[in-house]
């Protein structure tokens, strides 16, 4: 097994949620994942999301969308977000990165190339929200052939065949999207959400985990209950964005999720 489904599975049997907080490498500063990624680990979190900014983000909401904006602004490119989760790891930084980014920025560097530069700077796993599975075939391709967990995103729309493609695709976890629409934080989580998890948990035994509009600590411990890991991105940039010390804010702010996590997990 990868890094990424050994400590899934290791939470899981700890009976524990995998928390996997996102965050936008060059945003706000250009080197400011370099001291907020320690931050989030020291808050709790189990594997960091690193999003590569892109100037045309479909999947993402205003917050992250304004966040890549801001990080290209700061001169990140793909290359640079690799180099800085290379940095990390020399550091000392050990949770598992996984990559989220989309398909162009990839495809203009070279797939191969790519994979191997992702392997080489300590990435264990890859994100492309705008590439389906169908079409994925150079990607998996690579990103096996360097040990790289290619990990696909599954809409609550998804009927049972379309279970059953992402989640014989996907590897390390599969990302279940909890609303219809971009990322963002929202006031509710759909109602149906319990429901289709236990859909796709029926179709397989890889982990899951579950991300967009999760923004609080009450909603991450309602996912908890019913999820592997709970992926948070949107409000830990707003939480970021206005405070005099981003990375005491990204650790204050990781460790109420881990506390409401824990809680969750452990109450009768």
């Amino acid at each position: 097994m990868s890094r990424i489904e050994t400590t899934l599975r290791g939470l899981r049997q700890a009976d524990r949620t995998a928390l996997m907080p996102y965050l936008t490498v060059g945003y706000p500063e250009r080197d400011s994942a370099l001291t907020l990624i320690p931050a989030l680990v020291d808050g709790g979190a189990d594997l960091i999301e690193l999003g590569v900014p892109f100037s045309d983000p479909l999947a993402d909401g205003p917050t992250i969308q304004a966040a890549g904006q801001q990080a290209l602004r700061n001169g990140i490119t793909l290359t640079r977000c690799l180099e800085q989760a290379a940095a990390l790891r020399h550091q000392g930084v050990t949770v598992p990165f996984v990559l989220m980014g989309y398909y162009n920025p990839i495809l203009q560097l070279g797939v191969a190339a790519f994979a191997a530069q992702a392997a080489r700077a300590g990435i264990d796993g890859v994100i492309v929200p705008d590439l389906p599975p169908e079409e994925a075939a150079a990607v998996r391709a690579a990103c096996a052939a360097h040990g790289l967990d290619l990990i696909f995103l599954l809409a609550p729309t998804a009927d049972t065949a379309r279970i059953d493609i992402v989640t014989a695709c996907t590897d390390g976890f599969v990302y279940l999207v909890s609303l219809v629409g971009v990322t963002g934080a929202r006031d509710h989580l759909s109602e149906d959400l319990a429901t289709f998890v236990a859909r796709v948990r029926s179709a397989t035994d890889k982990p899951l985990a579950v991300g967009f509009g999760i923004s609080t600590p009450a909603q991450a411990a309602r996912v908890a209950r019913i999820a592997d890991g709970v992926i948070v991105g949107s409000a830990l940039i707003d939480a970021i964005s206005y405070a005099d010390a981003p990375a005491e804010a990204a650790a204050r702010f990781v460790e109420a999720l881990r506390v409401a996590l824990d809680a969750a997990r452990s109450a009768p």
